[in-house]
């Protein structure tokens, strides 16, 4: 029987395609805004890949924040906050305080986020039943860069061969994964460690992939991956290698990369006999009581 969270993960093709052909004339970001990204969790990670990726394009100065330490003081033209639930705690308390311009993107309709926000972009058909947030993530991600003007059709191909790619064993098995990323995929490296922790309780870290050399890389050894999203730093191989740890870099975009890092997290999480739809100690919104 297949999972939520499984069906979840394999339609996130169609679901990148949808959100490219409906991307929103006036709620996202105006180029020339200076912009604060805001979210929990995997939405925290997903602004701080968006940030790069803004910026990078030239759209305008953007930063990302977890939405409980956001400096919303400052002057910034317009706070996004992402949040999948539309519940979130953190989000909706800094959204009351914040007099900023304000969109937010979620995949409820019927949430409080719907009057917090100045604007609000709903992807209802990119929703979960699952915790663990896979397509909802990866959606809003193709929406914001294709907002910047990217063309996404190589992406979407790189996620189909994610999909049907077998799970290399030495994934599955491994005892330790350290997920890098380079600009915009440190954000998705963290994001992958997240799933592989959620789905599986796998011991992950993730680092951008320069500083992976200043301390982390001691703990590379046999039986641990090194999991590069992008094109890694020339010589990193060799080094990890060095140490006889694995090191595993494709040639994907770094959001199909995800993909297969969430792929790898239900295979994990099935050989230790547990269900991806349940991950221990989590709930599909974080609701603080007052």
């Amino acid at each position: 029987m297949t999972t939520h969270t499984e069906a979840e993960i394999a339609s996130q093709p169609s679901c990148w395609r949808r959100a490219v052909a409906s991307v929103p004339a006036d709620a996202l970001p105006r180029q020339g805004e200076r912009v604060a990204v805001v979210g929990c969790g995997t939405s925290w990670f997903i602004a701080m890949a968006y940030a790069v990726l803004r910026e990078r394009a030239g759209h305008g100065e953007t930063d990302a924040f977890a939405a409980s330490e956001a400096p919303i003081d400052r002057s910034y033209d317009r706070v996004l906050a992402l949040t999948r639930s539309g519940t979130t705690t953190e989000v909706l308390e800094l959204l009351a305080r914040t007099t900023t311009q304000t969109t937010a993107i979620t995949a409820d309709a019927n949430t409080p986020i719907m009057q917090a926000a100045d604007q609000v972009v709903v992807l209802d058909y990119a929703d979960e039943r699952s915790v663990v947030q896979t397509r909802f993530a990866t959606t809003q991600l193709a929406l914001l860069r294709a907002s910047l003007g990217e063309d996404l059709t190589q992406a979407v191909e790189d996620a189909e061969a994610a999909l049907a790619a077998p799970l290399p064993d030495e994934l599955v098995r491994a005892e330790q994964f350290s997920f890098l990323g380079t600009g915009w995929s440190v954000g998705l490296a963290q994001e992958a460690a997240l799933k592989m922790r959620e789905a599986s309780r796998s011991w992950t870290e993730a680092y951008p992939a320069m500083e992976y050399r200043h301390g982390p890389i001691s703990i590379a050894a046999p039986g641990r991956v090194t999991w590069m999203l992008g094109t890694a730093p020339e010589g990193l191989r060799a080094q990890v290698e060095e140490t006889g740890g694995t090191f595993f870099e494709t040639a994907l975009d770094p959001m199909a990369e995800l993909i297969r890092a969430q792929r790898v997290a239900v295979a994990r999480a099935f050989a230790q006999g547990l269900n991806p739809d349940e991950p221990m100690h989590l709930t599909r919104s974080v609701i603080l009581s007052s």
